[in-house]
């Protein structure tokens, strides 16, 4: 037996003699699910339009594609890392994708462009903590700037009216197939691949080991830098992937897109149960994260709540998800 195998037998815990039921309850995602069903309650009373297939529509969509960056950001967190670029990232895909085309490049080639090129970012910051030794906060927030300032750059600070492209190109981001929404099938499809992996592959579940203790599974004969490396390069590349779909959604090109979007992010993913501390997390907890934040924005402008007074409340659910997961992990201690 191999250390890497003695080490996820260290790390399983013994729930076998524990009951399906208490288990179920035990689960953090089981109180996710408890709370957005209140809510969807709640606010079916509150609001005439809530439960409208209009409104159910724009929600899944809003965090369909939001759920992509969330992905990224718990494997990351899961290792050990954290990513303040991810909005910016973001931005610049819509933009180097929406000029490229602009300048006579076929959509689909400017998109697998854009995306290569926001995988390249991830590279450069994975290069950066893992060989110049940096931190993840650092690179992501000097990246978080720069990138901000290409989008800018790029556009002169105005956006870009993709008006001329394709209907092929326009379906990922506002077509159906039958009742589905395509962004919605998109999702799904990586939210399914990326849970399955998470759990089930022996390369995924190094991430875990090398969040919880770096050292230790250095010593256990995994490359941790190289899991760090790519879990730093597989989230700017889902970035990218997210940018091209929200420009074939919107059909244009938003330089101040997705300022903010990196606080939603996290604390979606830490909602859903990652810790900022890495070592633990799971896609299905921070897919719950993203529509109970996507859900409360939806009600919070269906009650017509001052935009600024949402910015208070998405704050001060940030800092309480963050709150409860340092108490949590103060426990296991």
């Amino acid at each position: 037996m191999d250390n890497t195998t003695t080490l996820a037998a260290q790390d399983r815990p013994p729930t076998a003699n524990v009951p399906v039921l208490k288990r179920f309850l035990q689960m953090r995602e089981t109180g996710l699910v408890l709370i957005i069903l209140a809510l969807f309650i709640i606010m079916s009373f509150a609001s005439p339009y809530f439960l409208t297939w209009a409104n159910m529509r724009a929600m899944s969509m809003a965090f369909a594609v939001d759920g992509l960056l969330v992905i990224g950001m718990t494997i990351l967190l899961i290792s050990g890392g954290i990513d303040l670029s991810v909005g910016s990232v973001t931005a610049l895909a819509m933009v180097v994708a929406g000029w490229l085309f602009l300048g006579g490049v076929n959509p689909w080639i400017a998109s697998a462009m854009a995306i290569a090129m926001c995988t390249g970012i991830g590279a450069f910051m994975g290069f950066f903590v893992t060989r110049v030794g940096l931190h993840h906060f650092i690179v992501s927030l000097a990246v978080m700037v720069i990138a901000r300032g290409a989008c800018l750059l790029f556009t002169g600070g105005r956006p870009l009216g993709l008006y001329t492209l394709p209907p092929e190109f326009k379906f990922i981001g506002q077509g159906s197939i039958g009742p589905f929404p395509v962004v919605i099938i998109i999702f799904l499809v990586f939210v399914i691949a990326f849970d399955f992996m998470l759990r089930r592959t022996t390369m995924f579940r190094k991430v875990f080991y090398t969040g919880s203790n770096e050292k230790a599974a250095a010593y256990s004969g995994i490359r941790t830098k190289k899991v760090i490396f790519l879990t730093t390069t597989l989230c700017s590349a889902l970035c990218g992937i997210a940018g091209i779909i929200y420009m074939a959604r919107f059909g244009s090109a938003q330089p101040t897109f997705g300022l903010g979007l990196e606080l939603t992010i996290i604390a979606a993913a830490v909602i859903g149960g990652a810790s900022l501390n890495g070592g633990s997390g799971s896609i299905l907890g921070a897919i719950l994260g993203v529509i109970l934040l996507s859900l409360v924005s939806s009600s919070l402008a269906l009650l017509d709540v001052s935009v600024y007074w949402q910015d208070i409340i998405r704050g001060t659910i940030l800092l309480a998800a963050v709150t409860i997961d340092h108490y949590l992990n103060k426990r296991r201690r």
